[in-house]
């Protein structure tokens, strides 16, 4: 923002140069960019936070410099020479949006002379980036860099034959067209100033083209209003128009300003367009504002800044910002000016007694006390080794938290199940994003869907992320998951062959991540589940708990995602792993006696699994028993129907003594014994 020094001075009075002026602005919190000579003018680039915004009026700036050197701001005396006519005989005014229109007031000036305004005023608007247009115009635009109040002048003549003003919501599909001659469609969601029939303005934005100020406009009506900041930032984002009256409206404009703006404008147009103002104010202000106040405890004051201000000179920086206060045992009750919606507790009165008595002046102390080092808790070095262990087999994407309730129908999960069990967003960007996942396979199978539509075959990806269940009267619980989903084949090089990243390599992933982070006693257990195979899935259980689910994907769930490759995914509770994971490393001897091997292979009913196998087997011979290996899995010729050929390779050794052939062939014909009574198992 552009602020003329000359103009600046019409209100404060002070002797600083330019530069000065802008470094003790700076240095109160008020930032100045930059100072730049133009012509016979000083112009200053003000950098204001968000939150003062009240900032962007010249007579709440002129107050900022009043405080800095202790003199009175000189707020121009509002005179005004009101006709015997009644504005009630000229307009009826109702707000019907209440929520969104806290106050609206308007004056009438008659028998207008629309010309230029005069050359101070014009230089005035220029300097501040503002183009004139005509003197009532200007006078808004003037009144509004003043006062930090926007205004809109209507041609009173065009406003309809009910001599009516309704502010209220906004039609589905209705429209206007703006004054920079744009036709724009609005939504029930904005707010618009309409003459009883149709809409003259965009409340707050922008004025309607129907009713804008013209050579042939005698008599005014002057609107000064108060709206809703977050509509209207919500409105002119939708529409992408965004004004010099919006800009004050979003970052909060003072409803008790009202009436001095119009009354000012009201007093220019008077003496600039030889206007005739109809007696009263038109004050539509159903729910007067209740002034703040805030308690301020001086010692509270020197805690945070680390300072010995007295009480008197607290006292002292709070009067020269204008709060009036009074004492109260040792603490202030300050009341906040209306202009000031940024004050909203203690904390914010000890900001300005901060930047009135200088940052320069509080002591910059290093903090003392004793300080320990930083660094990661033990679940927190699990998660990032868990991170390092997927990373050196698969790629890490990361998802949206946020889903769409329709995915559970696309995972094909009954109506009943726990996972639709969710917590929904209360103001979701879209119905895409409006429940919060339970799941973190929706993400991994859009992510390979994507990849496969833009040709990138060979997918393996993981994710370490959280999902949400709901806690009736309490915050959502969360608990963060590791997924995995692969398709196509690994990467080939001269070291590497191809191999199809298929169920079994997806399982070596796991079982390899399992190893590495010293987890004991899983296995892998049939399972069934809506989203996944049947009969290509597996439970990854610990004793009874079940700690994950690893499978094919379902045909029907890769057409509801367009994936047309098989495709494998394993998706676990990384908290619950965390806790099976043993800290402690066993040291073992290497043994110095050779180890012996013995191939097996067994005819097994079908229904007899792996895990089935290895746990007899690890029964039966405990003490010199040291691997097994399956290398095989048949069925087919050779093997009767229902049946299949398991080959396992047994390594046997012991740190005693070197085994003999009687000490291998008594474990393995313990071994044959026990599968063949639990299992049924023959020897091939």
């Amino acid at each position: 923002m552009g602020v003329s020094i000359n103009w600046l001075k019409k209100y404060i009075d002070f002797s600083w140069q330019p530069e000065e002026l802008a470094h003790r602005l700076t240095m109160a919190g008020i930032a100045v960019e930059g100072v730049e000579k133009n012509d016979s003018d000083w112009e200053m680039e003000l950098d204001l936070t968000p939150n003062r915004g009240d900032c962007l009026g010249l007579i709440n700036l002129a107050r900022e410099v009043g405080a800095l050197n202790g003199n009175k701001v000189k707020i121009p005396e509002v005179l005004l020479n009101e006709t015997d006519e009644d504005i009630t005989d000229y307009i009826n005014i109702e707000i019907l949006a209440p929520d969104l229109c806290p106050r609206y007031a308007a004056r009438i000036i008659k028998n207008c002379d629309i010309k230029p305004s005069p050359d101070w005023m014009q230089e005035a608007l220029l300097n501040s980036g503002i183009r004139p247009i005509n003197n009532i115009v200007d006078i808004t635009n003037y009144v509004l860099l003043e006062t930090n109040q926007p205004l809109h002048a209507f041609d009173y003549h065009l406003l309809g034959k009910e001599n009516k003003i309704l502010v209220r919501r906004a039609f589905p599909k209705e429209k206007i067209t703006t004054l920079d001659g744009f036709d724009r469609e609005l939504d029930e969601e904005m707010l618009v100033i309409t003459d009883g029939q149709r809409p003259v303005a965009l409340a707050g934005i922008m004025g309607g083209e129907n009713t804008e100020i013209t050579e042939e406009t005698t008599d005014v009506l002057l609107e000064s209003a108060n709206f809703l900041r977050t509509n209207i930032r919500k409105t002119s984002r939708k529409l992408g128009l965004r004004s010099d009256s919006s800009v004050r409206f979003e970052k909060g404009s003072d409803v008790n300003g009202v009436i001095y703006a119009v009354n000012r404008a009201a007093q220019l147009i008077q003496e600039l367009a030889g206007g005739e103002v109809l007696k009263r104010i038109y004050d539509v202000y159903p729910e007067p504002a209740i002034s703040k106040q805030v308690i301020l405890r001086p010692r509270r004051v020197n805690y945070l800044l680390d300072t010995k201000l007295s009480k008197e000179q607290v006292k002292d920086y709070l009067i020269k910002l204008g709060f009036s206060l009074k004492e109260d045992k040792n603490e202030f009750i300050v009341d906040i000016p209306s202009y000031r919606p940024d004050i909203e507790m203690e904390v914010d009165l000890i900001e300005e007694v901060a930047r009135l008595h200088g940052y320069d002046r509080i002591p910059a102390d290093l903090p003392c006390g004793e300080t320990v080092q930083g660094g990661l808790n033990t679940y927190q070095t699990f998660r990032e080794k868990v991170r390092t262990i997927m990373a050196g087999s698969l790629n890490e994407v990361i998802t949206y938290s946020f889903i769409n309730p329709a995915a559970y129908d696309r995972l094909m999960l009954s109506q009943d199940s726990p996972l639709r069990e969710v917590v929904r967003i209360a103001n979701p960007l879209s119905e895409e994003q409006s429940v919060m996942r339970t799941i973190l396979l929706p993400g991994l199978l859009e992510t390979v869907s994507s990849n496969l539509a833009r040709k990138n075959l060979n997918i393996a990806i993981f994710e370490i992320g959280s999902v949400f269940y709901p806690v009736p009267e309490k915050l959502p619980e969360h608990r963060l998951f590791l997924g995995a989903a692969v398709t196509g084949n690994n990467e080939v090089n001269w070291l590497k062959t191809k191999v199809t990243m298929d169920f079994f390599y997806l399982k070596g992933v796991l079982e390899d991540l399992l190893q590495r982070s010293n987890v004991k006693g899983y296995r892998f257990v049939q399972f069934k589940h809506p989203s996944y195979h049947p009969g290509r899935t597996a439970a990854l259980m610990h004793d009874d708990e079940q700690i994950g689910i690893i499978g094919e994907i379902h045909p029907i769930v890769l057409q509801h995602y367009n994936i047309k490759d098989p495709t494998c995914a394993f998706e676990l509770d990384l908290e619950v792993l965390y806790k099976l994971t043993e800290n402690t490393k066993t040291l073992k001897e290497i043994a110095r006696f050779p180890s012996v091997e013995r191939d097996i292979a067994l005819l097994l009913n079908l229904d007899i699994s792996a895990d089935n196998v290895l746990e007899v087997i690890r029964k039966a011979e405990k003490d010199i028993l040291q691997n097994i290996l399956i290398f095989d899995v048949y069925t087919g010729k050779q093997v009767p129907e229902g049946y299949k050929s398991m080959a396992l390779k047994l390594t046997f050794q012991s740190h005693e003594n070197t085994l003999t052939d009687a000490d291998v062939n008594t474990s393995i014909d313990k071994i044959l014994n026990d599968l063949q009574t639990e299992l049924r198992a023959v020897l091939r």
